[in-house]
Formats: C-alpha cells, sequence, structure tokens
C-alpha cells in the first residue's frame, strides 16, 4: 500500500533504523490506514533480543529512588528499550524467585537498584547470557559492573565540614548494614573524623526506615546534655526527615543551635523550609548516564566485555540545618 518494500518499512518501526522522512510518512499512513501495528514479540524471536530492560528494585519509600527509576527509565526508552520493573525483598528466596520471573521475560539485560545480590544470581544471568548492572549498590568481588556515587568521598566531606565548624561530640545514624552505599558512607565519615584526631561518641542504626531512625535519634539524645551528640550525619535524608521530626518535635532541640544535623542524596523535601537540610548530593543524571551507557555496551559486547566499577563525585550543599555555613569553605 505504501509502494516501498518490506525491508523499509522494517527501518520505518526499528529505532534508529536508516529511511527517508518521505519514505516513513508514506508508510506510517498505510499503516495508520490499515490499523497495522509491528509484532514486538515476534521480532523479538526473529532478532534474539526483546528490547526490555529489567529493573530490580527493593523498595521505592527514599525519595531518591522513585526520581532516579524515572530518569532510568526514560534514558533507556530513548534508546528504543522497554523497561519491566520488579519489585522484591532483600530476602535471598524472594529475590532468587524474582530474577528466575525477570530471566523467563527474555530480557536483554537487568539493572538492580537497592538491592544487593549473591553469587548464585550472578550465576543465573550469566548462564542465561544477560547482563547486570548494579545502580547505587557496587558488590566488588562479583565481578558485576555498578555506579553509584562515591560515598565514601561523601562521607569524609561531612567529617572534614563538622570538624572546621568546631564540632567535636559527634554522631552517626546508620543505614541498612548489608548495604554498600551504608558501608562507604560510613567508613569515609570515620576516615574524615581520624584526620581531625576525632571519633563517634554515639551510634545508631536506622535500616534506612524512618521510625527506626527516629527511634535511634531519641535514645542517643536520652543521655546527660554532656553526652549528646553537637553534630549528627544519618545516612540519608530520608531518615534524616524523621530525626529532625524527634529532634525538635519530641526532643525540643533547636537544629543547628543544639545540635547540627546532615543527611545523603538532596532529595528535594531536603530544600523545603521545614527541613532546610545540609546533605550531600547524589548526581543522579550522570549516575543513569553511566548506567545506562555501561549496560548497553555490555549487550553490545557479551562475552566480551570488562565489567565497571563507577563512583560519581556530589558536592555537599550547606544548608540551614548546620551552623555558620558562611564562615566555611567550600568542600
Amino acid at each position: 500500500m505504501a509502494g516501498v518494500s518490506q525491508s523499509a518499512v522494517s527501518r520505518v518501526f526499528t529505532p534508529g533504523g536508516s529511511v527517508s522522512e518521505k519514505t516513513a510518512r508514506k508508510v506510517r499512513s498505510a499503516a495508520k490506514a490499515l490499523g497495522y501495528r509491528p509484532n514486538v514479540l515476534a521480532r523479538a524471536v526473529a532478532s534474539g533480543r526483546s528490547r526490555i530492560i529489567g529493573l530490580m528494585v527493593a523498595y521505592l519509600d527514599n525519595y531518591f529512588y522513585p526520581q532516579a527509576l524515572e530518569k532510568l527509565s526514560k534514558s533507556l526508552q530513548a534508546k528504543g528499550y522497554h523497561v519491566l520493573i520488579f519489585m522484591t525483598s532483600q530476602s535471598a528466596n524472594d529475590l532468587d524467585n524474582v530474577v528466575d520471573e525477570i530471566l523467563d521475560y527474555q530480557v536483554d539485560g537487568i539493572v538492580f537498584a537497592s538491592v544487593s545480590m549473591s553469587s548464585g544470581i550472578v550465576e543465573s544471568c550469566h548462564n542465561a547470557g544477560v547482563p547486570v548492572v548494579l545502580f547505587n549498590r557496587r558488590q566488588d568481588k562479583l565481578g558485576v559492573s555498578a555506579v553509584t556515587s562515591d560515598n565514601f568521598a561523601g562521607g569524609r566531606k561531612i567529617a572534614e565540614f563538622f570538624a572546621l565548624a568546631g564540632h567535636r561530640h559527634i554522631g552517626f545514624i546508620s543505614g541498612w548494614e548489608g548495604a554498600s552505599t551504608q558501608r562507604d558512607r560510613e567508613a569515609g565519615f570515620r576516615a574524615g573524623l581520624k584526620t581531625y584526631g576525632l571519633e563517634l561518641v554515639a551510634r545508631g542504626v536506622g535500616n534506612y526506615r524512618t521510625d527506626q531512625a527516629s527511634e535511634a535519634a531519641l535514645k542517643m539524645f536520652s543521655a546527660p546534655a554532656s553526652q549528646r551528640p553537637d553534630a549528627l550525619f544519618v545516612a540519608n535524608d530520608y531518615m534524616a526527615f524523621a530525626v529532625l521530626d524527634a529532634l525538635r518535635e519530641r526532643l525540643g532541640l533547636s537544629v543547628p543551635n543544639d545540635v547540627a544535623v546532615v543527611g545523603y542524596d538532596d532529595v528535594p523535601p531536603a530544600s523545603w523550609a521545614a527541613y532546610d537540610l545540609t546533605t550531600v548530593r547524589q548526581r543522579s543524571n550522570l549516575m543513569v548516564e553511566h548506567t545506562v551507557d555501561t549496560l548497553l555496551a555490555e549487550i553490545d559486547a557479551p562475552g566480551t566485555f570488562e565489567p565497571r566499577q563507577i563512583a560519581i563525585d556530589g558536592p555537599l550543599i550547606v544548608r540551614g540545618s548546620t551552623r555558620n555555613p558562611s564562615d566555611l569553605p567550600e568542600i
């Protein structure tokens, strides 16, 4: 009906296919008149490519992930891929089951976000010939690509910031101990404190949950005033908001006069007047860009691709939850 060859029609409906604008108009006009739509599943069988990327997520409570995953989905769609999102928990059995389900869809690749992998999962994906990239997690020993912020450097920046502001009684509320993000942020924070001859005077565990972070803060500040921290690093913004609410509303403390608080991520509510949170910014645009580039490069070079470990530095964004920001040098 369009008066062109079958291969020309195929190119019109293939993302990135080489075809003139005139031919594309004729083909799409004929397709509309005929009610024709390309059969994506049949094309996948013929080409061996589904053009589907599996996206595996453990939780979406943290504001950082919905934003980042939206950017990730749009970036992959712009490259001609479709995204299937699968929710899971950190349970090993649940992870295995969900990975099996993802592989049943014949995906071309998988991005694991807020999920820690086992060697068994890596082997299953490898045996299926499916490339894997970790987003905002890393596990060096498994030999898979990972894209994160530079969590160690971020933790160190916060320690330096506290030290330069004159704080000497410093506390920390951790995230989930099994996450590389948590381990690296705390390691960098402790290393930075050590540089200034400081160490933690208090530590609580929040597990990246607001209720546990709030309780950890209440317990930490139930000590006599002389033993309380005068500066507190909370391992992500999501927990830091709950900590700020607990310190102000339940304990009647002034932030930053009684205690300075710093988070990590720089999600939108961090800039709201109610929180005005000093935090390390995760540069999600760059993290998404490197994740997509790495995954597609591995899809295009099966068996020869060398895993990449990419850590992206992020700035410390100084706001009102810390004292004397105008007197401090840029970090």
